[in-house]
């Protein structure tokens, strides 16, 4: 994008008792996260992010062990889902916020029990929602994208440079 930066995690708790959908659940924790960073930087822009899997209602964040990654990949073999990345834009200095959601549905192949067993095993399920990493191993149990695929990826471009340029940074140039 054109735009210098450092990483800087939050390691922040990210429970959320109440949420109004995965739009709130991924802002919430979006937020959580910059706010953390914000607080031991002292100045400059924060960008949190998060992002969440939805299924008939229920949102899947990271797996916590093999089994719950086993059973979220098992619930979304053959099936479409959401995913929702929100991504907040703090300035650590004045306090200032900007946030936004995007969203894209992933349609999962038909793959077997035997499938999942392997791809747990390979350990790239753990640390990210739905269990899968789309631009991993993961990519082969996706059969398509509806949206953006950096948002399943986990940092949407484009509503990343519209919440940037509300600071009057330019990310245009770059990847937007």
């Amino acid at each position: 994008m054109g735009v210098a930066f450092e990483v800087v995690t939050s390691d922040v708790d990210e429970t959320v008792d109440r949420h109004d959908g995965p739009t709130d659940f991924a802002l919430q924790l979006a937020r959580r996260k910059a706010r953390a960073v914000a607080c031991r930087l002292g100045d400059g822009l924060v960008i949190g992010g998060d992002t969440v899997v939805e299924l008939d209602g229920e949102i899947f964040g990271k797996p916590v062990d093999a089994a719950d990654a086993t059973a979220m990949l098992g619930r979304l073999a053959g099936r479409s889902h959401r995913v929702v990345t929100g991504l907040a834009v703090l300035d650590a200095a004045t306090g200032e916020l900007r946030e936004e959601a995007a969203t894209s549905v992933v349609r999962m192949r038909a793959f077997a029990a035997d499938e999942i067993a392997a791809y747990v095993a390979s350990g790239e399920p753990f640390d990210k929602a739905g269990a899968y990493a789309v631009q991993g191993l993961g990519g082969r149990l996706v059969a398509a994208v509806d949206g953006e695929l950096d948002t399943v990826i986990g940092l949407p471009a484009k509503t990343l440079c519209r919440l940037l340029a509300d600071f009057g940074v330019d990310a245009a140039a770059g990847r937007c």
